[in-house]
């Protein structure tokens, strides 16, 4: 069984709610997209990947990287943080959830809140698109919120903690590898040390398209949506699911190489990149986190035997 979250108050829900859309023409032209080096100061920018995106009437998530398509700027988060159903409702191809262009409070870490707009939803681009294929419907759940015009100044692509990504991982994890991330769940209750985490992947889903991932504190209610590297900083996913069954307590971590190809092809905003962070990868910080160890995988049924 699988969970997912909209807000702090559903226990075994993982993010939140969040609206968005694509912003309509200004009136003026846009300000050209920062080139490497032009970005924000990674340590006072006040968006940056892991910053809360929140929804009027939902929950809280955890924004993962940071994007850009032409003149675009984006900051992903995971797409059921725009559900409107039930945390239990894990089908991206059948669930509820608000349109294109819906608002997005990004809450900004200098203490302002930011309007975003949702540019981009794999739930519904897969709804509209008819789409049936079932690891695509269990495993798709990504979400673009583009960021204002007026505050790209103000961005920086930086993982906090671990810095990086330093490139989009697009050959997968093996079994045992390792992976950080950082969540900021409001009920953390602002205390910056219980974000960080480092875990190990346990095994994939759906043809790759998901990956098990074990940390010693699993993601909570609002950590929803957040960014997750490998041990070469190289971004691979975002956390999509609170895992009951046959893991209890792993994360489903979609795959972001596999999420990203979905949206170029289908979603209407162009050729996505990722934002590669302005400041080295490194994994220092984990030093003092303890390591999950792998854990023991439920036994199979014994199988009847077969006539001959």
């Amino acid at each position: 069984m699988t969970a997912r979250a909209r807000g702090v108050a559903v226990a075994v829900a993982l993010g939140g709610i969040a609206l968005g859309a694509v912003f309509a023409p200004a009136a003026t032209a846009a300000p050209a997209q920062p080139a490497p080096g032009d970005w924000a100061p990674a340590d006072s920018a006040a968006i940056r990947p892991g910053v809360v995106t929140d929804t009027e009437g939902g929950g809280s998530c955890t924004s993962n990287f940071v994007f850009t398509s032409g003149d675009r700027t984006f900051i992903g988060q995971a797409a059921h943080c725009a559900g409107t159903g039930e945390a239990t409702e894990t089908n991206g191809c059948d669930s509820g959830t608000v349109d294109i262009g819906a608002p997005v409070a990004i809450r900004a870490a200098d203490g302002t809140d930011r309007t975003g707009r949702l540019a981009y939803s794999s739930w519904v681009t897969m709804q509209q698109g008819g789409e049936a294929d079932p690891d695509l419907c269990s495993f798709n759940d990504f979400a673009l919120v583009e960021i204002a015009s007026e505050d790209v100044a103000d961005v920086n692509p930086t993982l906090p903690v671990f810095g990086g990504p330093t490139r989009l991982d697009t050959d997968g994890l093996g079994t045992g590898d390792l992976v950080y991330s950082v969540g900021n769940s409001p009920l953390r209750l602002g205390i910056s040390a219980l974000g960080p985490k480092v875990g190990i992947n346990v095994s994939d889903s759906g043809g790759g398209r998901s990956h098990d991932v074990y940390t010693l504190t699993p993601g909570i209610p609002g950590d929803s949506g957040s960014a997750f590297l490998d041990d070469s900083g190289a971004a691979f996913g975002v956390l999509s699911t609170l895992n009951v069954a046959p893991l209890p307590a792993s994360n489903g971590v979609i795959d972001l190489a596999h999420a990203l190809d979905y949206a170029r092809a289908n979603g209407g905003v162009g050729d996505v990149e990722l934002a590669l962070g302005t400041e080295p990868f490194n994994s220092g910080p984990a030093a003092g986190l303890p390591v999950p160890a792998l854990p023991a995988l439920p036994a199979l049924p014994a199988l009847p035997a077969l006539g001959g």
